[in-house]
């Protein structure tokens, strides 16, 4: 659909929230990276494109919850829809040997429609392709992981990269958007918002 004449180049999305919490069964003391992917269309104008958490321990109250409330916040300009912003996070601690390993990749759409949503992620770890590069990757403490966290994102080479569930991550967004039906593009509350049902976006299925 295009816009009539008159209209705004451009439109915005404004993003804040916070990436709440993460449950990794099995493990502890672990942090939180994120980066924002996105089209070859759309330009941040404000706020950050990446962080890192500080690192959360669970505790007597939430034994099963690591609970990390770090916030997010960032404003884009784009001209079409096309590459919609995705956040990728990726989950780090310790092993046995004290060595910072992933234990977790996930990535999720930034929501369509404006307003408050809650997305439970689930995370995925990549994994050896053979029982000796297993052992010795838990030897060294050199465990399979992406050199770049963003190709988590996208789904070129994800075909033969071999993964393995593990964990989830709750993140909340609140997105306010302008001049994105001026430019002719409508996204339906009723058709697009799903604030009940866990969403697991950004896991391409191969």
């Amino acid at each position: 659909m295009t816009a009539g004449g008159g209209t705004p180049s451009v439109f915005l999305v404004a993003v804040n929230g916070q990436i709440e919490s993460g449950e990794f069964p099995g493990f502890d003391d672990l942090y939180c990276k994120y980066c924002f992917v996105y089209g070859q269309d759309w330009v941040p104008t404000a706020g950050l494109e990446e962080g890192i958490s500080q690192i959360t321990s669970k505790s007597h109250v939430s034994p099963t919850t690591l609970v990390w409330n770090f916030p997010i916040e960032i404003t884009f300009k784009s001209t079409n829809p096309s590459g919609w912003p995705q956040i990728v996070m990726s989950v780090y601690g310790p092993d046995f040997f004290g060595n910072d390993v992933v234990r977790g990749y996930g990535a999720v759409h930034v929501p369509f429609t404006p307003g408050r949503h809650k997305r439970t992620v689930a995370m995925f770890v990549p994994e050896s392709t053979s029982r000796l590069q297993k052992f010795t990757s838990w030897f060294t403490g050199r465990r399979p992981e992406f050199t770049d966290p963003k190709v988590v994102a996208q789904g070129e080479g994800r075909e033969v990269t071999r993964v393995r569930s593990q964990g989830f991550v709750t993140i909340s967004f609140n997105v306010v958007t302008k001049d994105i039906k001026k430019l002719g593009y409508d996204v339906s509350l009723t058709d697009m918002q799903t604030p009940c049902m866990p969403i697991t976006e950004g896991i391409h299925k191969y």
